[in-house]
C-alpha cells in the first residue's frame, strides 16, 4: 500500500495562500481515493475534500468552497491542496489520507502538516 507524506504548511497571515502537497510512495497511487482532512486545536478531525480515483471531487465544508482547490497528479504520485484567502479559522493540522475505492473509511494517513493563520 502507499505511504503518504504531507508538506507545504506554515505560518501565514490572513489573506495569504499556501499549497499543500501529499507525496505518495508506491506504484498504485492512481487507484486510491484521496482526501484532505484537518484538525483544529481542541476540535475533532474533519473531512475537507475528496478526490476519487475515478476523478470526481467533492468538497465537504461550505467554509472552504471557492478558496480551496484539490488536485492530483497521478504521474507524480502527488495530491495537492491549494488554499487561497486563508482565514484564522483555517488554522489546523492538515492530513492527507487514502483508501481503496469501496472501503468505507480512510485507512492510510500522512503525518500531517501544520497551517497557522494569524489575523
Amino acid at each position: 500500500q502507499v505511504q503518504l507524506a504531507e508538506s507545504g504548511g506554515g505560518w501565514v497571515q490572513a489573506g495569504d495562500s499556501l499549497r499543500l502537497s501529499c507525496a505518495a510512495s508506491g506504484r498504485t497511487f492512481g487507484t486510491y481515493d484521496m482526501g484532505w482532512f484537518r484538525q483544529a486545536p481542541g476540535k475533532e478531525r474533519e473531512l475537507v475534500v475528496v478526490y476519487t480515483w475515478i476523478g470526481s471531487v467533492q468538497y465537504y465544508l461550505d467554509s472552504v468552497k471557492g478558496r480551496f482547490t484539490i488536485s492530483r497528479d497521478n504521474a507524480k504520485n502527488t495530491l495537492y491542496l491549494q488554499i487561497n484567502s486563508l482565514k484564522p479559522e483555517d488554522t489546523a493540522v492538515y492530513y492527507c489520507a487514502a483508501k481503496v475505492g469501496l472501503t468505507p473509511t480512510y485507512h492510510i494517513w500522512g503525518q500531517g502538516t501544520q497551517v497557522t493563520v494569524s489575523s
